[in-house]
């Protein structure tokens, strides 16, 4: 459906001291809501309304982009700009990024650290913090009153893994995830910034992304990890502030990048001149590849969590940043939430400082081996892809399967799993593979008997013909 539409007030509107894209957008809302312009209806070509309202076609094309990432227009290469159908502007949103337990499901889904008695010692801690005088947890957090925090995460992270760093490098936030939304919104600029990351991400990435705006492109990886040309095409392409990515423990596929490829890595966001923030909230065992933070420190930002070694009930994550940003992050962190609850932080320092968050760490790391080499003894007949550090596999399904239809097969049966189409970018491919999160708190029994049931499934792939 073609239209010739422009509107009549359009002019009128200058009065308001509005620039001139506004306004269009502003018209274009109201001709939707009225039903001047239906669902499905086409716009004028850029050229024609610029040259009917007397305005430049920058103009129009500026407002034509607002309108589409707004959800009022979608735009079709090579067909031109319509109308978005209700549906269109009111997208379903992603799944969320944590799902309730459903005690009757044997949860293959997320990844939850294992219970290894952190209960005992953190309510221990709380106890002695609460007789403490020198705590009482009247006024706002600051810098000062952080300080310990930020020191114990230096002890914590240690200077072979995200090269030196000092309390000032750190900023601190309520998990992995809070902490790489300050890192974006201190790093990207423009009306439409652009944030690089593997072909398949973490749906945090996605989510970060859409509420920050951003444009996300996705660069190939192999099992070094990302590929330096295909990141660079990537930048040549669409630019960008950002490379987000987690070299050491890529969820989905579990790759962990080599050395030389960060090295690759590293040189090509110098040479380009665009950030790196590596997200490091899986990583369990301790690293023996340094991150780019120490590889390109005046680039690359550090972000993890005590989320997956130690307990998620914290929501005690950091960013070390690099020194000329660290500034800015924390004016990020302070105009989103002032800064990380008192209590929270000096718990989490004292777990640290005292040996307690070590402890746990080992402990956790043992016990997600033993649930892993339990999964490969009862699935390595089949194509995986797992780490004895890895909290979860990558499972490449034989052909006759996708992802959701296996996904749909395992929930009839009560178990829920992650297909690869919940790791694609929003233009992107997923392939037929699902991701099983091995959580050490399901019962052995459930556990064995519900990898018996997925290999079972496996073996007999669907052969139904819908018509």
């Amino acid at each position: 459906m073609g239209t010739n539409w422009a509107p009549t007030e359009f002019k009128d509107g200058f009065a308001s001291g509005s620039p001139k894209y506004a306004v269009l957008v502003q018209s274009l809302r109201g001709a939707i809501r009225s039903g001047e312009l239906p669902a499905g209806a086409r716009l004028p070509p850029v050229r024609e309304l610029a040259w009917k309202l007397g305005i430049t076609p920058g103009t129009v094309a500026r407002a034509y982009r607002m309108a589409v990432e707004e959800g009022l227009l979608e735009a079709a290469v090579g067909r031109g700009t319509f109308v978005a159908g209700e549906a269109e502007r009111r997208p379903e949103p992603d799944k969320p990024l944590l799902n309730l337990e459903q005690p009757d499901m044997a949860d293959f889904r997320g990844c939850h650290v294992p219970d290894v008695g952190q209960g005992a010692v953190i309510r221990d801690i709380m106890a002695q913090l609460a007789r403490d005088p020198a705590h009482d947890y009247v006024d706002y957090p600051n810098h000062v009153t952080d300080l310990p925090a930020r020191q114990a995460v230096c002890d914590w992270i240690g200077d072979d893994r995200a090269g030196r760093v000092v309390p000032d490098d750190v900023v601190l936030g309520f998990g992995a995830q809070n902490s790489a939304m300050m890192c974006l919104q201190a790093c990207l600029t423009g009306l439409t910034p652009v944030i690089m990351t593997e072909q398949l991400a973490y749906p945090g990435v996605r989510h970060a992304a859409r509420l920050l705006r951003a444009k996300i492109v996705g660069v190939e990886m192999d099992d070094q990890g990302i590929r330096p040309d295909s990141l660079e095409a990537a930048y040549r392409t669409h630019g960008g502030q950002v490379l987000m990515t987690s070299a050491e423990v890529h969820s989905p596929t579990t790759v962990r990048t080599t050395l030389e490829r960060r090295r690759q890595i590293a040189e090509v966001a110098r040479r380009y001149q665009f950030h790196i923030i590596e997200d490091d909230c899986h990583r369990v065992a301790l690293s023996p590849v340094p991150s780019y933070r120490a590889l390109c420190p005046e680039q690359a930002w550090y972000v993890s969590s005590i989320t997956k070694c130690v307990s998620g009930a914290l929501r005690f994550g950091f960013a070390i940043c690099p020194a000329s940003h660290a500034q800015m992050a924390r004016q990020v962190a302070q105009s989103s939430f002032y800064g990380i609850s008192q209590p929270i932080a000096d718990l989490s320092a004292r777990l640290i400082r005292s040996g307690a968050a070590e402890e746990i760490r080992a402990r956790v790391e043992a016990s997600i081996a033993e649930r892993v080499r339990l999964a490969v003894n009862e699935m390595g007949s089949w194509d995986i892809a797992w780490r004895p550090d890895a909290p979860f596999l990558w499972m490449k399904l034989p052909t006759g399967w996708r992802g959701s239809t296996f996904g749909m097969a395992c929930e009839g049966a009560k178990i829920r799993v992650k297909p690869a189409d919940e790791f694609a970018l929003p233009d992107g491919a997923a392939p037929h593979a699902v991701r099983l999160a091995l959580n050490a708190d399901m019962p052995e029994a459930r556990f064995r008997a519900a990898l018996a049931t997925m290999s079972d499934f496996l073996q007999r792939p669907p052969a139904g013909v819908d018509i």
